[in-house]
């Protein structure tokens, strides 16, 4: 369905709590279509992601170990992608 979400499923170290609410997150917005949240879809779409994250943890607890882990290395990972949030993170702080 949508190809930018990253495999979770076989990480090392696991998918963090982080990164399964960042997968939630994107897959929400995927079929809700919500690009950006208004107060009138805020509460819904919050809902959506934490019940989607939760499913998601569950998921990958009960499912046995892969043998090769995925192929690409999930966004938050990537140092060029804790740079960006953490610059966002300033920039909003100041």
């Amino acid at each position: 369905m949508c190809r930018n979400i990253t495999e979770l499923r076989g990480l090392e170290p696991a998918a963090t709590t982080e990164e399964i609410e960042a997968a939630a997150r994107q897959y929400v917005r995927k079929v809700s279509g919500i690009q950006k949240l208004s107060d009138s879809n805020r509460a819904a779409f919050e809902k959506a992601v934490e019940e989607v994250a939760a499913t998601t943890a569950e998921l990958l607890a009960a499912l046995p170990p892969r043998r090769q882990p995925p192929k690409t290395v999930p966004p938050l990972r990537r140092p060029e992608v804790r740079e960006r949030i953490a610059a966002r993170g300033t920039a909003t702080a100041s």
